[in-house]
């Protein structure tokens, strides 16, 4: 079984925890492929599809982009294009999936999870608007399954008590994406700034790396046992 992960700078795993080596780790005859890339919004990810022959096939591939086109409007510098509005992105996502199912038997989406973990920011607002047209999209394939990220993290953290840090500066994301690679150090910072799931408002710490490994473990035991099947 051949699986591949696309995405941003949480799929590509820096700065923070990395979900993706998570999941190497547990699943160790399965080939892999991490196609993430730091920075990525949904229109460079539409460019890089378009411009980089994807030579293999997958059984599976997992989605998972948007998040930057919210989260970099926040940042003094922005490595790559964002779309302007809603209609922009679903237009510009729905040729990503198009791509993707060109060298996938199936896909599976995923929303973005967060921007500050204070739900009711307005960046976290905004991807919820993102995530439902998302999972509208999803609806219109029969080989596409759709997993609400946004709404899981959502359910964590009506449990605890986040402050409203959200990491702004390129250096200081730079510095951490450096210095800050054992997850004890990552994990306390994150909680020196009264984070839970993220070390900086987006990327994850142990926690919230633990979580998403977990989404997905569900859903590629869910298509070994089938796979083994013959299905």
């Amino acid at each position: 079984m051949k699986i591949a992960l696309i995405g941003d700078s949480l799929t590509e795993g820096r700065p923070g925890v990395s979900f993706a080596r998570i999941l190497q780790k547990k699943y160790e005859n399965i080939n892999i492929k991490n196609l993430g890339k730091p920075g990525e919004t949904v229109t460079s990810l539409n460019k890089r599809l378009r411009e980089t022959e994807i030579e293999e096939s997958y059984d599976l591939s997992f989605l998972w982009i948007g998040v930057n086109d919210v989260f970099s409007k926040l940042l003094k510098v922005q490595a790559q294009p964002v779309v302007q509005n809603n209609e922009e992105f679903k237009e510009c996502y729905e040729k990503v999936l198009e791509l993707v199912l060109r060298f996938s038997n199936q896909v599976v989406v995923v929303s973005p999870a967060l921007v500050g973990e204070n739900t009711k920011n307005t960046s976290n607002k905004k991807l919820q608007e993102l995530t439902a047209m998302i999972q509208t999209l999803a609806s219109k394939y029969p080989n596409i399954t759709f997993i609400n990220m946004h709404s899981v993290f959502l359910n964590k953290l009506e449990k605890v008590t986040s402050s409203d840090y959200i990491g702004t500066s390129v250096m200081k994301m730079m510095v951490e994406t450096l210095f800050y690679k054992s997850h004890s150090k990552i994990d306390d910072l994150s909680t020196k700034r009264g984070l839970h799931f993220t070390l900086d408002g987006v990327h994850f710490n142990s926690k919230g790396a633990t979580i998403v490994a977990d989404v997905y473990s569900s859903i590629i035991d869910d298509h070994l046992k089938k796979f083994a099947e013959g299905r």
